[in-house]
């Protein structure tokens, strides 16, 4: 009998002290060991292998996300670069197009200057033409003029009322023929 309260002294004193009895400890510890020997050969690895997969599967997305962010980067500096190349190539056009409707405007100013030409050319033509008609038919005319007065002159006595009345009858029949004509 005297054992028991030896045990019930080191129980109180010690360990026992805190309220933890060797045995259920030693039981809770083989049942903690069993307990994830059969988690670890069972569970275990299913759960690695779902955490793994779950971890891949997040891998995969965020490497997609960033090729997907990386095409979306080169598209859109495609996409800047060929609208850059298209103002350009608006603008070189519109330059293009100035440049031509530049040299069609001197080309027509030229060719307007170049008529005019001709056509000035042509009246100064016509006009000295008219001129030299003009010139050739007073000469005939004075020279009948003068031939007509020269017959009259013969007709008549040569004194100097009879001139005036010839040159005077001359001009009238002039006039009168240039009249009709």
């Amino acid at each position: 009998m005297r054992a028991v309260p030896l045990l019930a002294e080191e129980a109180a004193s010690g360990i026992g002290a805190l309220g933890i009895d060797w045995t259920s400890l030693l039981v809770y510890l083989v049942n903690f060991a069993v307990l994830g020997a059969i988690l670890y050969f069972f569970a275990y690895k299913r759960i690695l292998g779902m955490l793994d997969a779950r971890s891949s599967r997040i891998r995969e997305s965020l490497e997609e996300a960033e090729r997907a962010r990386r095409e979306s980067q080169e598209q859109r500096e495609a996409m800047e670069r060929s609208l850059r190349e298209g103002r350009e190539a608006g603008q070189q056009a519109l330059a293009e197009a100035r440049e031509a409707a530049e040299r069609y405007r001197e080309q027509q100013a030229e060719q307007a200057r170049a008529e005019a030409a001709q056509l000035l050319e042509r009246a100064r033509e016509e006009i000295r033409q008219e001129r030299d008609a003009a010139v050739e038919q007073v000469r005939s005319e004075f020279g009948a003029l003068a031939v007509s007065a020269a017959e009259r002159i013969i007709r008549r006595s040569l004194d100097a009322d009879a001139h005036r009345d010839l040159i005077d009858e001359a001009l009238a029949e002039r006039d009168a023929g240039a009249g009709r004509n």
